[in-house]
């Protein structure tokens, strides 16, 4: 298994990890198989959705604060149980097919870490199946 950070900057945020991933798909030589990128916090998560434009990861931040404010008054007493729902609501892991050394994802993909409880310094774990 392969640890990478990835530093956040706001409360809420999304990061586009699909270049580290690529990197490491060529750093350790994963030429065919499958590569399963793991979030291992409670607020934060994953997903595949469109890379090209600003607006779409900008609406996705915007959709989620509207439907689960913060301050919905929750019971969970460390102020963040928005955080925990929009984390499931994302997904905790996604799975990438590897060919001949690159990632299959489509033109317009990209990779997001979604942020939902920070500024933090967190972590995507790698497990990579295959030759």
């Amino acid at each position: 298994m392969l640890k990478l950070s990835v530093p956040t900057h706001a409360r809420e945020e999304m990061v586009d990890v699909t270049a580290i991933l690529r990197s490491a798909v060529k750093e350790n030589g994963w030429n065919d198989g499958v590569l399963t990128v793991f979030s291992p916090h409670t607020t934060c998560g994953l997903t595949i959705n469109e890379g090209f434009d600003p607006d779409v990861p900008r609406d996705m931040l915007a959709f989620l604060k509207a439907r689960i404010p913060q301050d919905w008054g929750f019971r969970h007493g460390e102020g963040n149980s928005d955080a925990h729902l929009k984390a499931s609501l994302m997904g905790s892991s996604v799975q990438l097919i590897v060919e001949g050394g690159e990632m299959l994802i489509g033109t317009w993909q990209a990779v997001w870490f979604f942020e939902a409880d920070g500024p933090r310094n967190r972590q995507i774990w790698l497990k990579w199946m295959g030759d």
